[in-house]
């Protein structure tokens, strides 16, 4: 089964910045697009960016300019840099990949979440 463990949470002040990282392990094939959603109290989870394979990247138009996606895939590993962090920003951090486990299975796994809060 494929996991996927995130790191770099925490309290940041308002205009501070964070980390995130997210390592998938026990992949069978390969991954093909990894992203980040979040998912705030009595609000749905929300696409905050992805990236595919080749690098190719999304972003919600709420962390446009102030966050940055990208992956390493020797490490299996996607990173967020989250800069000018705002108390909106505040919620869980969840990474989300896609995985073919083999040539023609693609599989869609989530990691655990990782909490998020900006306040000052």
């Amino acid at each position: 089964q494929v996991q996927l463990v995130e790191s770099g949470g925490g309290l940041v002040q308002p205009g501070g910045s964070l980390r995130l990282s997210c390592a998938a392990s026990r992949i069978i094939f390969s991954i093909d697009f990894m992203g980040w959603y979040r998912q705030a109290p009595g609000k749905e989870r929300e696409l905050v960016a992805r990236i595919g394979r080749g690098g190719e990247t999304k972003y919600a138009d709420s962390v446009k300019g102030r966050f940055t996606i990208s992956r390493d895939n020797a490490k299996n590993t996607v990173y967020l840099e989250m800069n000018s962090l705002k108390p909106e920003d505040t919620a869980v951090y969840y990474c989300n990949a896609d995985v073919f486990t083999s040539t023609i299975t693609l599989l869609n796994f989530w990691g655990q979440g990782t909490q998020v809060t900006v306040s000052s």
